[in-house]
């Protein structure tokens, strides 16, 4: 089979969109790619509108059979007129979008899904939600990202809970709670008129750092400017729950082109909640593959305090290191999220808008983190991570099979296949 596959953010433009819109896709594709590649040839488009069908024609001639990948959510794309098409979309609420607006018809995603017939999704709540709105016939499926096997060797059954001094090397700013004065932040509201003025210890863009961290590290990889993400909660918790712990780090590498606002609102909370004698360290720049990975390597535990998620790539990435977790098991999470391989969080429904509805109209729900079960969390963490050796490799080992389970490529080449096969009739 011949794969057509295309996202709006590709490898020559993914700095620049870093923590835009959307700018995930590029990661999931790149993710399922290898998959492809062992089921059949991989095309990727960079425009679709003048490829897809030409190619595909090209396909039918020659007895092959040809289908387009989108990865983009459905009102974002390109539907040719003859190449059968499937959006691979994350979805992350409990209603589809129904409705239209700007004149815009594929603002109603059952437009766009009626027109491909079916689609790829990444969670078991996204294809209820789906199937609600389309009819319960309607062929959709949920496939993760396979990122497991790429993480999957850090996993060391061995490994302790509490890493020894190792260093990290990053290109751009890093915020550090050790080094930093927090002072002119301490009347910093969320509110900004006007540019943020940021520490020049910190450094620059293209400034070269070597991070050392040691203790018990708790590591979260998220876009600080989606306010899905939740890292105020994220945050206060730890400085709240572990305060007096000295040899407690809670690492944030940031995930967007432009951090400044929300690392001036950080900081700003960060010098609110003074005194304290943990760490709280904040990457905004680039870490190099093999300090991306060891990060994940020296982490005691990766957390995730989000009011919604389609899947979470770096939660999954890191719980498929074998690295437990702190976090809520709803939406995406629900699915791999659970009480032997984390710290299970509460949380209750609040009312929330479809995220690219310009009307903020309410029309779903998401998940408010109950933040006592988050202080609750931390503090259990941190005294299984230096008091519970054996119960700390049991919910590491059990984060690195459920993973497998949950998004190996495996496990997510056979389910493809399947998915696949009604499509499998140009060679017949």
């Amino acid at each position: 089979m011949i794969f057509l596959i295309h996202s709006e953010t590709e490898s020559g433009n993914i700095v620049e969109n870093l923590g835009v819109p959307e700018y995930s896709y590029y990661f999931v594709l790149k993710e399922f790619r290898p998959l492809l590649e062992e089921l059949g040839i991989v095309v990727a488009l960079s425009d679709p509108e003048q490829e897809a069908d030409r190619i595909w024609d090209n396909a039918v001639r020659h007895g092959q059979d040809c289908v387009f990948l989108t990865f983009s959510p459905p009102h974002r794309s390109f539907i040719p007129a003859r190449c059968p098409t499937i959006p691979v979309f994350a979805w992350e609420f409990d209603t589809l979008p129904t409705e239209t607006w700007e004149d815009e018809p594929r603002h109603d995603w059952r437009s766009v899904l009626r027109q491909t017939g079916r689609a790829i999704t990444h969670s078991k709540l996204a294809v209820a939600t789906t199937k609600a709105s389309m009819g319960q016939d309607f062929p959709v499926i949920s496939l993760p990202a396979p990122v497991w096997d790429n993480f999957a060797p850090i996993y060391d059954a061995a490994a302790s809970a509490v890493a020894e001094p190792s260093r990290i090397a990053v290109r751009g700013r890093v915020f550090d709670t050790r080094a930093l004065d927090l002072t002119p932040f301490s009347s910093a509201g969320q509110r900004l008129l006007g540019p943020p003025s940021l520490p020049a210890e910190a450094g620059t863009k293209k400034t070269q750092h070597e991070l050392v961290l040691d203790g018990v590290i708790y590591s979260s990889v998220f876009c600080p400017v989606d306010g899905r993400k939740n890292w105020f909660d994220m945050l206060c918790g730890f400085c709240l729950a572990l305060r007096d712990v000295e040899d407690a780090t809670l690492v944030l590498k940031l995930t967007h082109f432009d951090c400044d606002v929300a690392v001036y609102a950080m900081l700003g909370d960060l010098a609110k909640l003074q005194p304290f004698r943990c760490r709280v360290v904040l990457i905004d720049g680039y870490l190099p593959d093999a300090d991306y990975v060891r990060l994940a390597a020296l982490s005691s535990y990766t957390v995730n305090t989000s009011h919604a998620e389609g899947q979470c790539l770096p939660l999954m990435e890191y719980m498929s290191a074998g690295k437990p977790a702190i976090a809520p098991a709803h939406t995406g999470m629900a699915d791999y999220i659970t009480p032997a391989n984390a710290f299970v969080l509460t949380s209750t429904y609040e009312p929330a808008t479809w995220p690219h509805d310009p009307r903020q109209a309410f029309r779903t729900r998401r998940h408010r983190i109950d933040f006592e079960s988050l202080l609750a969390a931390y503090r259990e963490s941190y005294d299984v991570a230096k008091q519970q050796p054996a119960r700390y490799a049991q919910m590491a080992a059990a984060a690195h099979s459920g993973l497998k389970e949950h998004c190996s490529r495996r496990k997510i080449q056979a389910g493809l296949q399947q998915f696949l096969q009604p499509l499998a009739v140009a060679a017949e």
